[in-house]
């Protein structure tokens, strides 16, 4: 048995045999030239492929370090490419559903994995290297979009890793913010400016070129590749071809509600007879002490999910009322940014969601709801002259879109940047699927207090 597994035919054979798997998977035959490298080191071992020791003779404790290293990083940026990924959850837009400390096992092959659109870059970062602070990959090489077979589509109510859409264009300062909403919000400051200071009101260019110049020469900002933008994990509540509507909150899918998760959470005005909550107290019902830092006594806001709203009514006599918040009047930061719409966070669309080789008429008023994808997400130049739309120098009345869309949303409803802020989710986005948490860390507490021990190992489900 040990002189068939010493034999270097042998070996060859099974590197081969897993290494032709791995090439029909990636549906690229030109990689089976590699077989010739692999043939190499095996058997004829012309060429030394590990040129950093020696093929003979005894190599230095350094030196065997080094390849035991080079090994390592080589096997763990595979891996974390085509099979799966650490992910931790930084804010609390998932809640309770995920919680801020949990570490996620993401599945790459859930959805299939992505060839990468970078592929030069520093091994373990996402798009910064600490210390140096500067951008951790090379834009050399551009990859095309493509993406291997994988085990299942993204379904409705799934829980999903994606890549920032609106991360394109970031503003390092405030990286947790899109650009476009930065700019946004410079844009509405002034023209309040302008209305309380009785100014001469200016267009609406006129006041997002002004904010622009302004983000532009006061801020840093960076552009970045689909695979390099932040990772950002939500529910997937519309897929393409879908039309979603939330109505006081509820979100309906195609006229129907959605299903009432556990972990669901909104905003609820808790009011008392006069006495404060007890921080220690809540704890008992999972509630997070900070949410009753911000808030002033006997009127809290406090985001709770339906069991806690019962428990509360039921075990604490100094409450008086509980009432689910629900947004009012329009908010100028919802997608996609029109008025006349009225749309906020509670009360939004219809909005159909876009699927691949689905043709819409376009109009100037409906373009701002496709805009982005048609130049950014697909890549094609646009311009309006007098209402008349051109799309890659030709005049344009509609649209086939090249890729199927989603439509992201925390579980913390009230206090998730999702979809509803900066818009669809194109399928190049999608990186994988949360399985389980191996690792859930509380830094509120002291240790061992720290580790959420009843947290690990837990499987994610989607529909739980």
């Amino acid at each position: 048995m040990f002189t068939i597994l010493g034999n270097k035919y042998f070996r060859f054979g099974i590197a081969a045999f897993f290494y032709i798997l791995f090439v029909v998977w990636l549906n690229n035959y030109w990689w089976l030239l590699g077989l010739g490298i692999i043939y190499d080191m095996y058997v004829t071992k012309k060429v030394n492929w590990t040129f950093w020791k020696k093929r003979e003779g005894k190599n230095s404790t350094l030196v065997e370090w080094i390849d035991a290293l080079i090994f390592a990083i080589i096997a763990v940026t595979l891996i974390n490419i085509y099979l799966f990924q650490n992910y931790k959850i930084p804010t609390p837009s998932m809640e309770s559903t995920m919680l801020v400390g949990d570490h996620l096992y993401v599945s790459k092959v859930s959805y299939g994995p992505r060839v990468p659109n970078t592929p030069l870059a520093f091994p373990f970062t996402q798009n910064r290297l600490p210390v140096i602070n500067t951008e951790s990959y090379l834009t050399w090489i551009k990859l095309p979009y493509r993406r291997l077979a994988g085990f299942s589509q993204v379904k409705r109510d799934d829980i999903v890793v994606f890549n920032f859409p609106a991360g394109d264009t970031v503003v390092l300062e405030n990286s947790a913010a899109s650009y476009a909403s930065i700019v946004r919000q410079f844009a509405y400051q002034q023209n309040i400016a302008d209305k309380n200071a009785g100014r001469q009101l200016r267009s609406d260019d006129e006041y997002f070129n002004e904010a622009r110049k302004y983000v532009k020469n006061t801020f840093t900002i960076v552009s970045r590749p689909v695979d390099r933008r932040d990772n950002y994990i939500k529910r997937c509540v519309a897929i393409h071809g879908d039309t979603l509507k939330v109505i006081k909150g509820q979100v309906y899918i195609n006229n129907n509600p959605q299903k009432a998760f556990k972990g669901l959470q909104y905003n609820y005005y808790v009011k008392t007879n006069g006495t404060p909550l007890n921080p220690r107290l809540l704890s008992k019902y999972d509630i997070p002490k900070e949410y009753l830092g911000i808030n002033n006594n006997p009127n809290y806001l406090i985001p709770l999910t339906s069991t806690q709203v019962e428990n509360l009514k039921r075990d604490i006599p100094e409450i008086i009322s509980i009432e689910k918040y629900i947004d009012q009047g329009y908010d100028f930061q919802i997608f996609p940014n029109i008025e006349k719409y009225g749309w906020n966070m509670d009360n939004y669309g219809p909005l159909w969601i876009p699927a691949k080789g689905t043709t819409v008429e376009l109009t100037v008023e409906n373009l701002p709801v496709y805009r982005t994808i048609i130049e950014n997400y697909e890549e094609n130049t646009l311009l309006v002259m007098d209402s008349t739309i051109f799309i890659n120098g030709q005049e344009s009345t509609n649209y086939t879109f090249k890729m199927d869309y989603y439509f992201m949303m925390g579980d913390n409803r009230h206090r998730s940047a999702d979809s509803r802020f900066w818009g669809f989710v194109p399928e190049d986005h999608i990186v994988g699927k949360p399985k389980f948490i191996w690792l859930s860390t509380d830094k509120t507490k002291r240790f061992p207090g720290t580790i959420r021990f009843k947290r690990m190992f837990k499987i994610v489900r989607s529909t739980e």
